[in-house]
């Protein structure tokens, strides 16, 4: 099914067919051909769709497979994801309707949670699950499979922002082994972001650089930050358990370039946007009021995020309009009264922001 991309099962019995030979002396039985019609594979595959006897099975052979290639367990990858699929959902399903990734929010999907090794990409676990649920609790049930398939700690398990939970955290800590994962904003003490670029700023802590050899076979910079440790301790079912985290507090070179970038960009849009109210003309819908000045520009700042950025003031206009006597009206003076809006560029706030 693997070597040809063709999941059906039909096929695999003409292939078994052809290479029993092989098989026979790899595996060390007697391999027929009717071992491997389709029926005998759907009885093979209903036993195993129970979670115990799979569970059982990939821990038998992923100890196999390490120890015959000798492959590096050093380090695991896991990372969830979700597909997306034409299909009917149902009470109970495996196929739900949940947070698209994809933007394909009409379409059911399911989640799929991998743990491979790095880099070789071998599936070690894997777990399927109905789209409904949240991807947050799905890794530690993955990776205390492969704690139990590899049989050995000491492991860095690498992960995105949904492994970074305290308790996830503390319990690979607790196994043994570590962890490199994103500290996402929800899992740090309030404070610590700024405080850690306070250190920085106020030159308690020295960037060490990260470099790498670039096209010409030149060194280059990519990244710089710093490390601290941080003592970690979570209470528990009956036991408290203590550990020291290692802080990287990382800037990205070419992050921060394309963010300074784009953070420019956002702001020339939102300054052409705001001085296009004061326009008029035939076919351009007019703002007359303060109010509807300062609704169109807080949602033009809001949408560019550039809020706090922009200075802007909405002075009142009052023009006399001399009207002549017409028909028995006296002569009078009308008098037009509109808004406009100014509009000026913080540079002190913007060159904060650039530099967090």
């Amino acid at each position: 099914m693997l070597s040809r991309g063709d999941h059906r099962m039909v096929h695999v019995e003409p292939w078994v067919a052809k290479r029993l030979w092989t098989l026979g002396v790899t595996t060390g039985q007697a391999v027929q051909r009717v071992d491997c019609t389709d029926d005998r594979l759907e009885i093979v595959l209903r036993r195993l769709r129970e979670d115990t006897r799979w569970a059982a099975f990939e821990a038998a052979l992923n100890q196999y497979t390490v120890r015959v290639y000798d492959l590096s367990t050093a380090r695991v990858h896991v990372a969830s994801t979700s597909a997306s699929v034409y299909a009917t959902v149902s009470a109970g399903g495996l196929f739900q309707f949940g947070h698209s990734k994809d933007d394909r929010p009409e379409l059911p999907q399911v989640n799929v949670m991998p743990a491979v090794l790095d880099p070789l990409g071998m599936p070690l676990a894997t777990d399927v699950v109905s789209g409904e649920r949240a991807e947050d609790p799905l890794s530690m049930p993955c990776l205390e499979r492969v704690q139990a398939s590899v049989g050995r700690h000491g492991l860095c398990y690498v992960g995105d922002c949904k492994m970074a939970s305290r308790d996830t955290r503390a319990r690979i800590a607790a196994a043994g082994d570590v962890y490199l994962c994103p500290l996402p904003q929800v899992q740090r003490d309030e404070g610590a972001f700024d405080a850690a670029l306070a250190a920085v700023r106020k030159g308690e802590q020295v960037l060490r650089a990260v470099v790498r050899e670039g096209p010409n076979g030149q060194l280059e910079v990519i990244a710089e930050g710093y490390e601290s440790p941080v003592a970690r301790r979570l209470k528990g079912e009956g036991q408290v358990e203590s550990w020291t985290e290692r802080r990287l507090v990382v800037r990205s070179v070419w992050q921060a370039h394309a963010a300074e970038a784009a953070l420019r960009a956002r702001g020339a849009k939102a300054l052409a946007q705001i001085e296009a109210l004061n326009q008029r003309g035939r076919g351009k819908k007019r703002v007359e009021t303060g109010s509807a000045f300062r609704q169109a520009v807080v949602a033009i700042v809001q949408r560019d995020s550039v809020a706090g950025l922009r200075w802007f003031r909405l002075p009142q206009h009052n023009i006399p309009r001399p009207v002549r006597a017409y028909r028995g009206q006296p002569a009078r003076v009308d008098h037009e009264r509109h808004a406009t809006v100014e509009v000026r560029v913080d540079e002190a706030a913007g060159e904060a922001t650039s530099r967090r």
